[in-house]
This record gives C-alpha cells, sequence and structure tokens, in this order.
C-alpha cells in the first residue's frame, strides 16, 4: 500500500488554490503546458520580473515544483514543514556550492526543480546577463531545461513594491533544450555550458516576446 505523503497532499491543495487566484485575479493565459516533460527531473527556467513568477510558475505543470528558499525559512518546525510542503528546499547561502549540491539532489530525486537564470528580478523586456547556474546543473545532472517566459507580472508587483495590482498575464512554455549527448557524465564543461547558456538566453527572449503578443486584450 502506498504510504501517504502528507507534504506532497498539502501542495496540491495549495497550489490549486494559488493558481486558481492567479488564473481569477489575472486571467492568466498559459501557452505550450504540452511541452512541458511529463515524468523525470527537468529544470524550470522561467523569466522574472516578480516575486510572484514563482506561483505563475506553477501554472504549467501539475507535479510538486522545488524551489530554493534561504535556511532561515526552515528554523522553526512550522516554518519547515510549510515551506518544504510549498515545494521549498533550504539552501545556506554562506556555503559557495550548497545551493548547486541542493538542486542536484531534488534532481536526482526525479523532481523538477525552479531555477531563474536571470538571477533576481529584473525590470524591461530585454533578456540579458544570464546566470549559468541552470545551464550547469542540466549540463551536471543530464536534465532538460525548459524555458518559460512570463509577461505582465513585473505590472502586478514590481521589484520594491508591497502592493498587488490587478494585471493581466500571459505564461509561454518552450521547447525543452537538452544537454547534448556526452555532457551528462557527471562533469559540465565550461564551454558546453556557455553554450547552452546562449541557447537559453535566446529562447527566453523569443518566449518572453511572445507572452507580451499573448497578453489578453480583455
Amino acid at each position: 500500500m502506498k504510504r501517504f505523503d502528507g507534504q506532497l497532499a498539502f501542495y496540491r491543495f495549495a497550489r490549486a488554490v494559488l493558481v486558481g487566484l492567479c488564473h481569477l485575479l489575472f486571467r492568466v493565459k498559459v501557452i505550450g503546458k504540452e511541452r512541458v516533460p511529463p515524468s523525470g527531473p527537468y529544470i524550470v527556467a522561467p523569466t522574472h520580473r516578480s516575486i510572484i513568477d514563482i506561483f505563475l510558475t506553477a501554472t504549467i505543470t501539475r507535479r510538486r515544483i522545488r524551489f530554493m528558499g534561504k535556511q532561515e525559512l526552515w528554523s522553526t518546525k512550522f516554518g519547515a514543514w510549510l515551506f518544504s510542503s510549498l515545494g521549498g528546499f533550504p539552501v545556506d547561502r554562506s556555503a559557495g556550492t550548497g545551493a548547486v549540491r541542493a538542486a542536484l539532489d531534488r534532481l536526482a530525486e526525479g523532481e523538477p526543480v525552479v531555477v531563474f537564470p536571470e538571477g533576481t528580478r529584473r525590470r524591461g523586456r530585454m533578456v540579458v546577463d544570464l546566470k549559468d547556474g541552470a545551464a550547469f546543473l542540466a549540463a551536471k545532472a543530464g536534465v532538460p531545461i525548459v524555458p518559460v517566459g512570463i509577461a505582465g507580472s513585473e505590472d502586478i508587483m514590481p521589484s520594491g513594491s508591497p502592493m498587488i495590482r490587478l494585471r493581466k498575464v500571459a505564461v509561454v512554455v518552450g521547447e525543452p533544450i537538452t544537454p547534448a549527448p556526452g555532457t551528462s557524465s557527471g562533469r559540465a564543461r565550461k564551454r558546453e555550458v556557455e553554450t547552452i547558456t546562449e541557447h537559453l538566453g535566446t529562447e527566453l527572449q523569443q518566449l518572453f516576446d511572445t507572452a507580451f503578443d499573448a497578453l489578453p486584450t480583455r
């Protein structure tokens, strides 16, 4: 008999509520959901303009997606249960390789992991200066990257703003980017990572532009 997973059950409930609210409040339009792998580990690589991008990313799949959170959020039993149940996993920011190791562990467990290639919230419609974290993890673990363009979230809750405004959102999923054969041997060569990052940047810009074109007009 399969063991009941309370955290997974809570995630499914919380996701249903949050995604439902996103559709109700922001009229989220999702394009390309069929491109998301139905099983196995992969990296979700969205554009990043607002803190709510984490919730909007959950609209692309019913599967639990994992994201990094600062270790301090897990300092209490309730906090540890809550953030783990919501898909988070703790990262020690003082340890240089802590985030990489934690993400690789989740991928090894067969779960999708969210990595924002832009590193932090940006502004505007240009996708530039990508970090190589997503590409490094993809090459290291031999898993695909699913690029996602999210348009409209910057107007809902811009960086530094505590207020939420009602705006429309479009989420566009691109074709998975799979590391070239031979890059999944447990090593991630610098040139391979650079090539994947460059490809990812091009795809994200196209998806971001497409998402803006797809924003609901009514």
